[in-house]
């Protein structure tokens, strides 16, 4: 018998996009296990977000107009649509962070050294902010509801909108990833992640009716992505708040805020794979 006859035939390569769905979820499931073993990073994620629904409910609730009203109970059920789209975005910090810690401490380099997908250290990353940020969400939704927020539409309406918050939370994650592996430590990552992230957040109409800003900064707050989100949110919930802006965004703000977020991930997602290949190259 020949030696070609005797050869054992090759094995099939595997398919990349199977290989990078498995590999994704394998390092997914690392950070998750890795999150489970530091609990004080859910709680004093947690923290932030209860004292902004605390503070703005029964601090300025009173004096805010809204819909001509000043009922503190009618701001806070405008208010929550604004605070769960800050707190999914705040978690652009804690994924720029973690992937700088990584960095920092080489372990993106042994990733390397490993035969997995190359986008797979990054989006298993932000798969597990994802989940994080979801349990987030569903403890900060009970918070609510304790302090007085209600929705007024079905779940279906209900379960689109928290769906809507995730899409965007996981879409500014990319934003982290790509400034995580931009910085050399991950104190840096972290003001790097808040810095701009404040004026996203408050340049918009999460916490005032952006009709009562001056023409340029409305215009500015109407365009934001992060504005599109919540008006998305407030309409699904039905919550008060109905934008009398004649923006795009504003009149159409469930595409708009899928168009936002899906954009922002295909864009920052390419920046931060070919920022991975190269940094760790």
């Amino acid at each position: 018998m020949s030696a070609a006859t005797d050869a054992v035939p090759a094995a099939a390569p595997a398919n990349p996009i199977s290989q990078s769905v498995r590999d994704s979820l394998v390092v997914a499931k690392r950070n998750l296990i890795r999150m489970s073993r530091i609990p004080e990073m859910v709680i004093f994620g947690l923290i932030q977000p209860i004292m902004f629904v605390v503070l703005f409910s029964y601090v300025f609730g009173g004096s805010m107009n809204i819909g001509g009203s000043t009922d503190s109970s009618t701001y806070r059920e405008f208010l929550m649509a604004g605070i769960f789209a800050q707190t999914v975005t705040f978690a652009t910090a804690g994924a720029g962070a973690g992937i700088a810690d990584d960095m920092h401490k080489g372990l993106i380099d042994r990733f390397r050294s490993l035969p997995m997908a190359r986008g797979a250290v990054l989006t298993g990353r932000t798969l597990a902010d994802l989940v994080q940020t979801a349990l987030t969400l569903l403890v900060l939704a009970v918070v609510a509801l304790l302090v007085g927020w209600r929705t007024h539409t079905n779940l279906g309406e209900v379960l689109a909108a928290f769906g809507l918050l995730l899409l965007v939370g996981y879409a500014f994650t990319w934003i982290g990833a790509l400034i995580g592996l931009s910085v050399r430590t991950p104190e840096a990552a972290t003001s790097g992640g808040l810095i701009w992230l404040f004026p996203v957040t408050f340049i918009s109409n999460a916490f005032v009716d952006s009709s009562r800003m001056t023409p340029w900064l409305r215009h500015v707050a109407d365009w934001n992505p992060f504005s599109a989100t919540v008006q998305a949110c407030r309409e699904l919930f039905g919550n008060p708040g109905v934008s009398s802006s004649d923006a795009w965004p504003m009149q159409h703000p469930v595409w708009a805020s899928l168009i936002y977020s899906v954009l922002i991930i295909l864009i920052f997602r390419t920046l931060a794979v070919r920022k991975y290949r190269s940094a760790t190259a």
